[in-house]
Order: structure tokens, then sequence, then C-alpha cells
């Protein structure tokens, strides 16, 4: 059994990663650190855990941390990670970071958007853990970036595409929705009862978003060229879920590609992917459909009046947005079956 650890236990991911790894077959879950509910077991921080999982929070330093698990979920905001994630690797351990230290590949990039880097040395080696583009590098990596929400579902809803050529990606906007879940467990005004319910609204508006260096690098990658790219997020009155839609102008030289050829080629790219779903042809993603999952559901649909194709994804943002994909990415890296403790179906309703 592989003794595992979560480090920033008491937030959204880290009770998702404490209930996906207390069913998972290969590990044990041994610590799990928390400063604010040091002291407390985590089933009291989150009754739903009551009778699967029995660890008490802890507040520990890295050096402690070290002797107590093999492997560990850094589960921290930006910053800490990048001071405690070198420290783990130092000893010997394998790390998923999910925060986005470690996602930017150049670190002029990241201070830019984010702020000074303390470990930047550590960025060439990390691999981003997105398996289904990068499955290979993730099997021998000790240190995995688990990538952000919205990146997951907009890099895996444009793959095929960009690598074909199909689009200007010129031309790329891209509208996404989240879940209030997205704005982590902090409280905060503009994620209250009363603030969200019933209402629905962009923020971060004008490319204001720091998950935006982070997509424009892996569309980069795939397009073989720069993109840059207009994105708007919006926050929806509901728990979880990301529903991201994207307009892309079709390449005009190779505008003769039909609906049911492009929908052929999302077939062809994601038949043998465990969580990729594509949606029959004229049905489109629902975030309930995902909902509790590890999937991301993805639908097409050419505008021909345009000449635009319009591509929409949906995944549950704390699982194949998060703690999820990151437990997917530890099973990579440990040899284990890729889809081990993954495999629940998604809830509803």
């Amino acid at each position: 059994m592989l003794k595992v650890g979560i480090i920033g236990a008491s937030g959204y991911t880290g009770v998702e990663l404490a209930r996906i790894l207390s069913t998972h077959p290969e590990v044990e879950l041994t610590v799990a650190t928390s400063r604010q509910y040091a002291g407390k077991p985590l089933s009291e921080v989150f009754p739903n855990l009551r009778k699967r999982v029995d660890l008490v929070c802890q507040n520990l330093g890295p050096e402690e941390l070290v002797d107590r698990a093999d492997f560990f979920f850094a589960a921290v905001p930006h910053k800490t990670a990048m001071d405690l994630v070198p420290i783990l690797l130092k000893a010997g351990k394998k790390v998923v970071d999910l925060s986005a230290d470690f996602r930017i590949r150049d670190p002029a990039v990241y201070e830019e958007w984010y702020q000074p880097h303390s470990s930047a040395e550590f960025i060439e080696e990390a691999v981003y853990g997105l398996p289904e583009l990068y499955r290979d590098q993730v099997k021998g990596a000790r240190l995995t970036a688990n990538p952000g929400c919205y990146p997951t579902s907009i890099t895996l809803g444009l793959a095929p595409l960009l690598r074909e050529g199909l689009i200007d990606p010129a031309g790329l906007i891209i509208d996404s929705k989240s879940g209030t879940s997205g704005a982590g467990r902090s409280a905060a005004v503009g994620t209250l009862f009363c603030e969200v319910t019933d209402g629905f609204r962009a923020y971060k508006v004008g490319g204001d978003h720091r998950h935006i260096p982070e997509i424009e690098q892996e569309l980069s990658v795939l397009a073989g060229m720069p993109v840059t790219i207009s994105f708007t997020p919006h926050l929806l009155p509901i728990s979880r879920g990301i529903l991201s839609t994207m307009y892309a102008p079709l390449n005009n030289e190779i505008s003769t590609t039909t609906e049911a050829e492009i929908q052929e080629l999302y077939e062809q790219t994601y038949a043998d992917e465990p969580f990729v779903r594509v949606c029959p042809a004229g049905s489109f993603p629902v975030t309930q459909h995902v909902r509790g999952s590890n999937c991301c559901d993805i639908g097409i649909k050419v505008d021909a009046r345009t000449n635009r194709i319009i591509v929409m994804s949906a995944i549950d943002n704390i699982v194949k947005g998060a703690s999820g994909q990151a437990v997917q990415n530890m099973n990579l890296m440990n040899g284990f079956k890729e889809t081990c403790g993954l495999m629940g179906a998604p809830f509803f309703p």
C-alpha cells in the first residue's frame, strides 16, 4: 500500500482527495494537514467522511511530513507550494501539486501573472498533468503540476482541432461558466448564498484571469504556434461544475471539412480515453451529467452561416478539474491502473 499525505486537507480539493482516496484499493491515507483545524478529526470538519476517514488534522511543517508518507498531494495556494514542494522532492518523495506554482513553463510568465518564484529551478522538471496529452511523461515524473479547472475543460475541448489545423487559433473566443466551489472555501462576500443564488455574472473580464497564460501555453503547444485567446469566466449559482463554450473560425484552407468528419475526429481521438466522453452528434454536454465524476464530456456543432465551430466541454471542477485528475496522475506516477478509484458514475440528479 502506498502511504499518501494530503497537505491542505481543509479546502474543497482536500476533502475531495480524501473522499476519493478513502476507497482507493492501492493507497493508505496516513496524514492530512490543516493549520485551521489542527487537532480535529477530518470527519468532524467534513461530516461526509464519517466512518470513511479517521485521520486527525495536524499542523506539520514539511520536514515533519517527510516520514509520514511516500507520496504527497499539495492542495495549498500558490506561493505556499513553491516553498514546500522542493523539500519533499529532496527527501525522495513524489508530489502532485494542485497549485499554479509549477504549471507555467516560463518563470517570467509565471511572475508576470502571480509573484516572484522561489523555486524556479524545479519548473523545468515538472510535468503538466493532463494525462490525455502527457500520459507518458506523467508516468516517469516525480513532480506533476496538476492543471487548473478551466484549462482542463478548454484544452481537452480544443485539442483535436488544433492538432489537425482545422481552426484559425487567432479567432478563438472562450466563455467558461463555473460553480462557486471554484472560488475555494474561504468566506467571501462574492460567494455568499444571497450574492450568488438566482444570479449569473461574469468576472475577471478583459483578460484578467490567471488561468489565461496556462490555457495559452497548452493551446500553443497543440497549435505549433503562439495562441492568444479572448477568455471570459462566469460564476454559476451551483456548487460544482464547469461548462466551457469555445468559438473558433474554421480554417479556410480546409473549409470543406464537414461536421460529421469533425465528429468522427473527436470520437477517434478520445476512443481509448477512459474519462473523455464525446457526446453523440446533435447532443451537447450538461454539467449535471459529469457531477462527482472524473469525466469530461465534449460536444461539437458547426455553424455554417458564420464558418465557425462551437465546442462545448463539461467537467466537475473539483474532480476532473482538480482532485480526481490529481489521483489519475498519482495512479500513473506509481504504476497503478490509471482508472483506479475513479470509475464511479456521475451523480444524478
